[in-house]
């Protein structure tokens, strides 16, 4: 499969763009394990073009990584455009435009899934940020904004129209949020469309490569994408199965790759995150009290002394 001039083999498997989550350490280890392309937390436009500390290091890209994209949220035409820019001097392999977010920080002011109320808004951006830019730009969207609402096959075409190089949804409304069930057969519709010629990306509800390869076969995607079930585990895109020892050296090597890369601190808060959802210490009686103490931890050598007391734990647990 193809975006652009990026050639991503054939079935590949992407990790989603997540905010607070898709740091550069999460990424360089997907991207080890298998990930066929990977993507940064999704940035502000408005923050972009404000030139906000935080907002501007989350461009911060390597080449260990490629290929990479980027992706943008906001509402005005004007400052998506600019920010399309700011991110191409970033080096991304593509830029991708969220039309998909559903929190009520994003959506709620009318970027993210907040664009499937005003689609005309929607395609202006599209095509306003594929004119201004040379990188290949893609899109993220849902279903709609409700069951009332499932626009996305005519959607898909009109995106398609702005010159977007391949477009992702997911298989939920906006009102869903996170809840409920992923619907993949409106995706496979879309896919089935004879005047859609671009890529089309499936994503929701995929915790492992088997239901990826299900997912292929059954609704013809040419990519899937995968978000909340990499949580802590950047070896989901491993063919190979990993020891729990292993996994906690991949975890290890998280937190020193994100404090080189990052710094101290916020290397170990980003770390955190993953640590709190990994399954790896499911083994582990009474944990509670360790997770407190992991997610407290505030210097490295606490944390990875905590680490690999889960270690020494879970080999007495036989685990």
């Amino acid at each position: 499969m193809k975006i652009g001039n990026i050639d991503l083999g054939e079935k590949p498997i992407l990790l989603a763009p997540m905010e607070d989550v898709t740091d550069i350490g999460f990424r360089l280890l997907c991207k080890r394990f298998g990930a066929s392309m990977v993507y940064t937390e999704f940035v502000s436009a408005e923050a972009l073009i404000r030139d906000v500390k935080s907002t501007i290091k989350k461009l911060t890209i390597s080449d260990d990584e490629r290929p990479v994209g980027i992706q943008i949220y906001g509402r005005d035409v004007e400052a998506m455009v600019e920010a399309a820019k700011i991110v191409e001097q970033a080096g991304p392999d593509l830029i991708d435009l969220n039309f998909g977010c559903p929190v009520k920080k994003v959506a709620g002011k009318g970027a993210g899934a907040g664009m499937l109320q005003n689609i005309p808004k929607m395609l202006e951006i599209t095509q306003k940020v594929v004119e201004a830019v040379s990188l290949p730009v893609t899109v993220k969207t849902r279903l709609g904004w409700n069951q009332e609402q499932l626009i996305i096959t005519t959607l898909a075409e009109q995106l398609q129209d702005c010159g977007i190089k391949a477009l992702t949804i997911h298989g939920r409304t906006r009102s869903q949020m996170y809840t409920g069930q992923a619907d993949w057969t409106l995706i496979g519709e879309v896919k089935r469309n004879p005047r859609i010629h671009i890529p089309i990306i499936g994503n929701g509800d995929i915790h492992s490569l088997e239901e990826a390869d299900a997912a292929f076969a059954q609704y013809g995607v040419d990519a899937v994408m995968i978000g909340r079930a990499t949580f802590g585990c950047p070896w989901l895109f491993s063919r190979e199965p990993l020891t729990l020892d292993q996994k906690i050296d991949v975890l290890e090597e998280q937190l020193r790759i994100n404090i080189e890369r990052i710094d101290e601190y916020r290397g170990i808060l980003h770390t955190r995150r993953h640590l709190a959802a990994t399954p790896v210490f499911k083994g582990i009686p009474d944990f509670r009290q360790t997770r407190i103490a992991m997610l407290r931890a505030e210097h490295a050598d606490e944390l990875l002394s905590i680490l690999e007391q889960c270690r020494e734990r879970l080999k007495k647990e036989g685990c």
